[in-house]
């Protein structure tokens, strides 16, 4: 099987007027099938540049990026929203739902743009299968507003997973819950994970890092360091901890 991602000598360069911006400086990097890869890095770092290029957002100044062995710099426009909603879900801090769909409507949106057509009962099926996936399906007829923070990015991770992708991009997918809510997200990327989905995170967090398996961290648009996490956390693990505090602050108020 082909690399999920594989950057090779991958430069981005922005210019405006006479301002050359080198986001990213020549990157090598492979992410195999099943890794849960985080990636951080301070503001400016290239991480976001990395990110939006391994989404089919952006191409490569110079060097290649191939995804699921296709290189991206030789798709044209078409070509690449096709890759990304074929082969890419995403989910973002922001939830970036519909105020005034459901959380059903809201994840059947990307199977509207789908090649060849999903027909509406197979859209039906597929979302809300989705939404019990991330333990939403007493929540199908509720709207954004009538959900918590928590409950929102179920609904966006559901949506990024209703076509089925090979591989899931999340941007900062915790910065907006609390830590409680935080860790039940990263134990649903957990258990995709484990079923074999390839997961690759940005974030600023060091302890939602350590709920991946391999940790990537940029600075000046180069890979600093790369390595596997050596103590990793288990989300249900953290829960359990969680709920046995909370109830002994309760005994002993």
């Amino acid at each position: 099987m082909p690399a999920v991602i594989q950057l090779e000598d991958f430069h981005k360069t922005y210019r405006t007027g006479e301002i050359e911006v080198r986001a990213v400086r020549g990157v090598n990097l492979i992410a195999e099938p099943g890794e849960f890869v985080a990636i951080m890095g301070s503001s400016g770092s290239g991480k976001s540049t990395l990110m939006n290029t391994v989404g089919c957002l952006d191409r490569p100044t110079q060097g290649k990026c191939l995804i699921d062995g296709v290189d991206i710099g030789s798709l044209s426009r078409n070509e690449l929203a096709d890759l990304r909603n074929r082969k890419l879900g995403f989910v973002f801090q922001g939830f970036n739902l519909l105020a005034r769909t459901t959380a059903l409507e809201n994840v059947q949106l990307p199977m509207l743009y789908a090649r060849p057509r999903i027909t509406v009962s197979e859209q039906n099926r597929r979302a809300a299968e989705a939404l019990e996936l991330v333990g939403l399906g007493q929540r199908m007829d509720h709207t954004p507003s009538r959900l918590s923070g928590g409950q929102q990015q179920r609904v966006a991770i559901a949506r990024a997973l209703v076509n089925r992708p090979t591989l899931l991009l999340a941007d900062e997918p915790t910065g907006n819950l609390d830590s409680r809510t935080s860790i039940e997200i990263m134990g649903i990327f957990q258990k995709l994970n484990d079923e074999g989905m390839t997961v690759v995170m940005v974030t600023h967090e060091l302890d939602i890092a350590h709920y991946c398996k391999r940790i990537v961290v940029m600075r000046d648009g180069l890979v600093r360091s790369d390595a596997p996490v050596t103590a990793r956390l288990n989300a249900l693990e953290e829960l359990q901890k969680l709920e046995a505090e909370q109830k002994a602050v309760q005994l002993n108020p």
